[in-house]
C-alpha cells in the first residue's frame, strides 16, 4: 500500500530458549495490549509479535501505553520481541503476519491470533511425540490446534473459567456451550473434522481440505510460504496463507490432545462485511495464481511426478480449466 517502516525488536526479549521452540507469531493493536500481557505470563515462550502505529496524533499515546505494559508486567520483557510497524495503513494483516514470522527465533512457529486462550501445552504434547517432531523437523507437515468457541458470548469472557484438558472440553462440548470456531461458517474450521477429533488419542491428517480452511497451526520457519500481502483487511488474508502453506506441499496433521479457545471479543462488522467482499475477488484471482505459480515451479524443479505435488494437483484440479494449461507446461 506504500512505504512502511519496520523497527524490529523495538523491545527484544531477554530470556533465551532452545533452538527447537515454538514461537507464537501474532500481531496485536492498541485495544488489545493487556491480552498480549496476559499471553505472555501464560505461555512463558517465546513471542513475536507486530505492532502497528499509526503514525498520527496517536503515535505517542501508543509508544506511551507499550512501554507501560513492559514495566508492569516483567514477562513482556522476559518472552516478548516486539516489532513496530509504523505506517497510516490499517489492517495490513499479512504485512504484519511476516514482520513477526521472519523475527521470530527459534525454528518453528505458530501463526496464532491472540484473542486465543491456550488451554493446553501444546509444546508437551510435540516433545512427546517424536513421529510429530520428525515432521515438523521435515518441513513437510504443519500440526494443528483446533480452535474453539463458546455459543453464548458471555461463556467466553472469562478465561479463568475455561478448561484445561480435553475431558473437560467434552463435558462442555455434550453440554451444547462450546463448539467448532466459528461454526455458522463452516468451511473456515470444519477440515479439522471435529467429528474425529473427540474420540481421537492419535494425531491424524487432515483429509478434507478446502481452500477457505484456516487453522491455527505450527510449522517450520524456514522455507515456508510467506503470507501474500495483497490481502488488505478482513476476509480471505488468513486463509491466503494456509493455502500457499498447502500447495507448497505440507499437509495438516491434527494434535489429538490440545486445543484453544477464543476469548470473546467484538469486531466492527459493518467494516469486516465490506472488506470480506473485496477479498473474496481477489481470492479467486490469487488461487489461479497461486496454482500456477506452484505448478510451474514443481515442473522446473522436478518435483511434479513427486508426492510433494500431490496437494497441488488435487487442489488445483478443482479449477477450472487448470489441467489443460498444466499439460502444455510439463
Amino acid at each position: 500500500m506504500g512505504p512502511s517502516k519496520v523497527i524490529p525488536y523495538y523491545f527484544k526479549a531477554t530470556e533465551r530458549f532452545d533452538q527447537e521452540e515454538v514461537t507464537i507469531a501474532t500481531l496485536v493493536t492498541h485495544n488489545r495490549f493487556k491480552v498480549l500481557s496476559r499471553l505472555a505470563s501464560h505461555y512463558k515462550g517465546p513471542i513475536s509479535v507486530a505492532i502497528h502505529v499509526n503514525d498520527d496524533d496517536q503515535k505517542q499515546t501508543i509508544l506511551r501505553d507499550l512501554h507501560q505494559l513492559y514495566n508492569d508486567n516483567p514477562d513482556m520483557g522476559r518472552f516478548v520481541d516486539l516489532h513496530l510497524v509504523v505506517d497510516k495503513f490499517d489492517r495490513q494483516f499479512n504485512m504484519w503476519r511476516n514482520v513477526a514470522k521472519f523475527f521470530a527465533r527459534s525454528d518453528y512457529i505458530i501463526m496464532l491470533d491472540v484473542d486465543f486462550y491456550l488451554c493446553t501445552d501444546f509444546r508437551q504434547s510435540l516433545k512427546k511425540n517424536p513421529q510429530l517432531m520428525d515432521v515438523l523437523r521435515s518441513g513437510r507437515g504443519a500440526i494443528v490446534v483446533p480452535a474453539f468457541e463458546f455459543i453464548q458470548e458471555a461463556d467466553g469472557e472469562d478465561w479463568r473459567q475455561f478448561p484445561t484438558n480435553k475431558a473437560a472440553l467434552m463435558s462442555i462440548v455434550k453440554a451444547d456451550k462450546i463448539d467448532m470456531f466459528h461454526r455458522s461458517w463452516k468451511r473456515g474450521h470444519g477440515s479439522t473434522d471435529y467429528d474425529k477429533w473427540y474420540p481421537s488419542n492419535e494425531p491424524y491428517k487432515v483429509v478434507d481440505y478446502n481452500y477457505s480452511y484456516e487453522p491455527y497451526v505450527i510449522f517450520k520457519k524456514e522455507g515456508t510460504p510467506w503470507c501474500d500481502e495483497r490481502f488488505i483487511g478482513y476476509g480471505a488474508n488468513k486463509a491466503a496463507c494456509l493455502y500457499e502453506i498447502y500447495l507448497a506441499g505440507i499437509d495438516y496433521w491434527v494434535l489429538p490432545d490440545d486445543f484453544l479457545i477464543h476469548q470473546t471479543h467484538h469486531y466492527p462488522e459493518e467494516t469486516r462485511a465490506k472488506e470480506r467482499k473485496y477479498n473474496k475477488k481477489l481470492y479467486d484471482y490469487y488461487r489461479e495464481e497461486a496454482c500456477l505459480r506452484y505448478a510451474r515451479m514443481m515442473v522446473a524443479s522436478g518435483d511434479w511426478l513427486t508426492d510433494r505435488a500431490d496437494n497441488v494437483k488435487r487442489e488445483c484440479a478443482k479449477i477450472k480449466g487448470f489441467s489443460d494449461v498444466i499439460a502444455k507446461i510439463q
